[in-house]
């Protein structure tokens, strides 16, 4: 049942406050992933801003921005156990390390927190380069350039719109960067990660690195399991979630 949870998020509450558990989910998905995984225990679980049936944030959030909003709903039930998927993890990591207090544990899936050693982020094609660059001096139009973006461009960056779809560029652009390295380094509460071996949105070779940037963290891979784990694989992340309770 949605309703309106503390800190003023919608979403679903599991169980009685105050919640145990606080579940971040993915991009274009919402707070229903996880009615599986939380079933039986005094949970929340969030629509993220500009998901489900929350409103967009006020301008392009990057995961910082997004972990701060999550400040108040932490506090009125933490410490808590979060658990993060794709998206949701990345808003998890930054919430765990600059709100230590908040999070008692970390269990994380799927979540590509940044490009495993050797790859080198994709990079628009010369063509797309050279309108882009065409489009800043008025020569394309932002009409024209906009139907090159839809007929080019990935499927969550076709059905973004608005302010979400400059999310969208930032949270990629985050995770080509490097941001997320320090963060996950300096983590100090136990870190769990739960991972498909046939996840190809985030490859398990980034989360074997991960453990190798923080060496306390744990690392289980779930065979024939992709991206999907809330759906796919519910009992193993309920393992993890019931090892740090």
């Amino acid at each position: 049942m949605l309703s309106a949870l503390p800190g003023g998020h919608l979403g679903a509450r599991h169980g009685s406050p105050p919640a145990r558990v606080v579940a971040l989910h993915g991009w274009r998905r919402t707070h229903a992933d996880f009615d599986a995984v939380l079933a039986g225990l005094d949970a929340v679980a969030p629509d993220l801003p500009g998901f489900g049936q929350a409103a967009p944030p006020p301008e392009a959030w990057g995961s910082e921005a997004y972990a701060a909003a999550l400040v108040p709903l932490c506090e009125e039930n933490g410490p808590v156990v979060l658990l993060g998927h794709s998206f949701g993890g990345k808003v998890a990591v930054m919430l765990a390390a600059t709100h230590p207090e908040l999070v008692g544990a970390l269990v994380l899936t799927g979540v590509p927190l940044w490009q495993p050693a050797g790859v080198r982020p994709p990079r628009p094609s010369l063509s797309h380069r050279v309108a882009r660059g065409l489009n800043r001096v008025g020569i394309v139009s932002d009409d024209a350039m906009e139907r090159r973006r839809r007929r080019h461009g990935s499927d969550d960056y076709r059905q973004a719109t608005g302010v979400m779809r400059d999310v969208l560029v930032r949270s990629i652009a985050e995770v080509n960067d490097g941001t997320f390295r320090q963060p996950f380094a300096s983590l100090a509460c136990p870190v769990e990660l739960v991972w498909g071996e046939c996840d190809s949105a985030a490859p398990p070779s980034a989360a074997e690195e991960a453990v190798g940037v923080l060496p306390t963290s744990t690392i289980t891979l779930l065979p024939g399991v992709g991206h999907m784990t809330p759906q796919d694989a519910p009992s193993a992340l309920r393992a993890a979630l019931d090892r740090h309770l």
